[in-house]
């Protein structure tokens, strides 16, 4: 969850017994430029004993010289910064604040000149906010520090201070969502059931003019979804398919669809994985949640679109009623799956789902899944994988994810893949063997995704981070909510 977080707007600068936050340019540092006029000697003192000199790495903490005066907080962005050495600088401050219980800060964000990309301020704010994020709830002595932070922000005119309030408006709702999806990707499986996940996007949606509609195991039997009850079958946790609808547009517009995987424990079923970091496999519902997030704060910022949000949810157990290999079975699109590996499960839910948001008559769909390990071997866990039948779609998921930095690479569906999962005795294979084992498996959804334009972007190398980076807990990170809501806000 995140604190508290309050930004105060004054109409002339008081500065209180806070801390003061200055970020600083190596370049413009080095020639004694940008240094707040108030604060120009101290800075210069600083600058000639060579006690700080603004690398991307640094930050320095000065107390209050006297007793009602600011501290001082100096974060150093390297020479000629992006938006990523931003949000990192910003990170670093944030984790001074929840080190330190720092309650308030005040930036001055007339030293943050605004971009054609973007506000400084912005992503520096949004750097910090989401290192301020923590998950403990579980822990008998909770480390979060502090609940509650005020920010408050200079602005050299009543105009910019009025902008940057809008836009950071918006901005909060947006990191809102990916707490929500890092909260729910890092719940334990023994409390997230698939039950669990349709109660919370039932929740969620109370408050924020969403329809949801939960179908439980009869209503997805009688709707035909095989191969989704054939993934679940071997658990006593009952599957959902949680759809979510939010209309912002006029009544006959066509939705967007999103879709998102929701395996709230694999174990791989019958296909058993290795027992070295199972417990990690709680997080391979990452999909879903940023589906469920993305349409929770996409309501909340009002966007002008009508965007529907489907979610099957199981969980994948090995049991005397599990699926087994060499198992056939056929899907709500009437195509005929041979199961070759029953941890290859998360595209057989999604198969049925994405069938299912046909219904829909979607102007377009995306589909987002923690599907496969080959695309953590193939890009690390920076960049998440993107394919679809439309290049436009694709173009336009890659741009949204660099204007956001959360970072898309597209790889190749030639139809040349498709023939890997060519299959003896049924329709296809949900497998296609080991070489380029993302590709085959988005050419296995693309049997089911509906004709319209289409996109797959699969996030198994960044749902999840085992060790804490900047801005990016150790857990869950919420990729996915932060890309779906740039890309549906340039569309709106």
């Amino acid at each position: 969850m995140l604190p508290e977080v309050e930004f105060i707007y004054p109409s002339h600068k008081d500065v209180g017994n806070g801390m003061r936050v200055v970020a600083l340019e190596q370049k413009a540092w080095e020639r004694g430029e940008s240094f707040p006029p108030d604060m120009a000697d101290q800075l210069a003192l600083l600058r000639t004993n060579h006690v700080f000199s603004a690398k991307a790495d640094e930050v320095l903490i000065l107390p209050p010289r006297v007793a009602g005066e600011a501290g001082l907080m100096l974060a150093g962005l390297g020479e000629d910064p992006d938006a990523a050495q931003w949000r990192e600088a910003g990170a670093r401050i944030g984790a001074q604040i929840k080190q330190k219980k720092i309650e308030k800060i005040e930036v001055d964000t007339a030293l943050m000149p605004e971009t054609g990309a973007g506000t400084e301020v912005e992503w520096f704010l949004e750097g910090c906010i989401l290192e301020l994020y923590t998950f403990d709830k579980y822990k008998s002595k909770p480390e979060q520090a502090p609940a509650r932070v005020a920010i408050t922000l200079y602005a050299a005119t009543e105009a910019q201070s009025a902008k940057l309030k809008q836009v950071l408006q918006g901005r909060m709702k947006i990191l809102q969502g990916t707490a929500l999806a890092r909260d729910l990707v890092n719940e334990p499986s023994n409390v997230k059931t698939p039950e669990f996940l349709a109660r919370t996007a039932w929740e969620q949606s109370q408050n924020s003019g969403i329809k949801t509609t939960i179908l439980g195991q009869n209503a997805l039997e009688q709707a035909g979804l095989h191969a989704l009850l054939a993934v679940a079958q071997g658990s006593s946790a009952e599957p959902r398919l949680i759809v979510m609808e939010y209309q912002g547009g006029a009544a006959d517009e066509a939705p967007v669809a999103l879709v998102g995987k929701a395996v709230t424990f694999d174990s791989g079923g019958i296909s058993l994985k290795p027992g070295e970091g199972m417990e990690q496999m709680k997080m391979d519902m990452a999909g879903g949640a940023a589906v469920m997030a993305t349409l929770v704060s996409a309501a909340y910022l009002q966007l002008p679109l009508n965007i529907v949000g489907v979610i099957p949810a199981v969980e994948n157990m090995p049991s005397g009623t599990a699926q087994r290999p060499g198992d056939i079975v056929r899907s709500a699109a009437g195509k005929s799956i041979e199961v070759i590996n029953t941890d290859a499960e998360g595209r057989l839910i999604l198969a049925d789902a994405l069938h299912w948001v046909g219904s829909k008559n979607p102007r377009a769909v995306i589909d987002i899944a923690t599907l496969t390990g080959a695309c953590i071997i193939a890009l690390g866990h920076h960049t998440a994988a993107v394919l679809g039948s439309d290049a436009e779609l694709v173009q336009a998921l890659i741009h949204a994810g660099e204007e956001c930095g959360e970072h898309l690479w597209e790889l190749p569906l030639r139809k040349e893949y498709a023939k890997q999962l060519d299959s003896s005795v049924a329709d296809l294979k949900n497998v296609g063997g080991r070489p380029a084992g993302t590709i085959t498996a988005a050419a296995f959804l693309q049997h089911f995704a509906p004709e319209c334009p289409w996109a797959h972007v699969d996030i198994a190398g960044t749902a999840w981070n085992e060790k804490a980076s900047l801005g990016q807990p150790a857990g869950g990170t919420g990729f996915g909510v932060r890309v779906l809501l740039e890309y549906l806000q340039r569309l709106a």
